[in-house]
């Protein structure tokens, strides 16, 4: 599995910006998706995800109002979408797949990263 993130830049807070990630290899109904980001010299952090079902889940409780997962099993996609964004929002965002039944962790593949930069 390969995912490829896009969508990243430079944005001023208070706008929105949608992250695309293009996944190649197995179909994507049989994984969750998720995003995560990270920011010099701290872990990654879970956004969310969606499972094969579509249910989500939200680990950024601050932004969970503001994040929007989805998917597009058809075209092997995954986006988020980042509503009334915050200089705290500024990071490296990954997208990431896992099979359903495994931990983020664990037979987790990972795309390369885009980076959002928010200016206030």
């Amino acid at each position: 599995v390969q995912l490829q993130a896009s969508g990243g830049g430079l944005v001023q807070a208070g706008t929105s910006l949608r992250l695309t990630c293009e996944v190649s290899g197995p179909s994507l109904s049989r994984f969750t998706v998720g995003w995560f980001r990270q920011v010099p010299g701290k872990e990654r952090e879970f956004v969310v995800d969606i499972n094969g079902s579509g249910d989500i889940r939200n680990g950024v409780d601050s932004a969970k109002d503001r994040f929007s997962i989805s998917r597009d099993n058809a075209k092997n996609t995954i986006y988020l979408e980042i509503n009334t964004l915050k200089p705290e929002d500024t990071a490296v965002y990954y997208c990431a797949a896992k099979p359903t039944i495994m931990q983020w962790g664990r037979s987790t593949f990972w795309g390369q990263g885009t980076q959002v930069t928010v200016s206030s």
